[in-house]
């Protein structure tokens, strides 16, 4: 009995030493993306260009991503901000390569020719994530469509990209 109870608390020891020893990358708390972004609308007009910022979370894994995120587009004659909410659900098609489609509410808030008018809008977005060297920074690219419920109902297609950076 006494020669069990030793094999048993050795085995616990090694075991756990060599569990310890492995080495285990954990899964980022958040997702910073900085980048630059550009759309355009359907119906007409010039394409805008701003930079995109957004911060992502992972609250139940490998079924749903939180993306929320801002972006200015900047014209010669207005500055509109939009600011969305994403639900995406990932899809890893390698270690290096991850799959999104999301879609969420969006806020435009639009100042042109002296007026400014808010409007909401709905967004769908598939997104690329490359990891080159694993979890720790890496690029992605974010092709979009915004339809908005304003008045005109007007539509956009846009694409952003940049950098990923993990955040432990």
């Amino acid at each position: 009995m006494v020669a069990a109870k030793a094999a048993l608390i050795a085995a616990i020891f090694l075991g756990s030493g060599a569990v310890s020893a492995q080495s285990v990358e954990t899964e980022p708390v958040a997702i910073f993306e900085l980048g630059g972004a550009t759309g355009w609308n359907i119906k007409g007009g010039a394409a805008a260009f701003g930079p995109d910022f957004a911060i992502e979370i992972t609250p139940i894994e490998n079924w749903l991503e939180l993306e929320a995120g801002t972006t200015p587009l900047l014209t010669r004659n207005s500055t509109e901000w939009d600011t969305h909410l994403l639900f995406k659900k990932p899809w890893t098609l390698s270690k290096k390569v991850e799959f999104m489609f999301g879609i969420g509410p969006q806020w435009a808030h639009t100042r042109a020719n002296g007026t400014t008018t808010n409007t909401f809008a709905a967004e769908v977005a598939g997104d690329f994530m490359f990891w080159p060297n694993g979890k720790r920074f890496g690029w992605f690219l974010e092709p979009a469509y915004d339809y908005s419920f304003g008045g005109g109902h007007e539509q956009s297609i846009g694409i952003s990209a940049g950098l990923l950076i993990a955040i432990r």
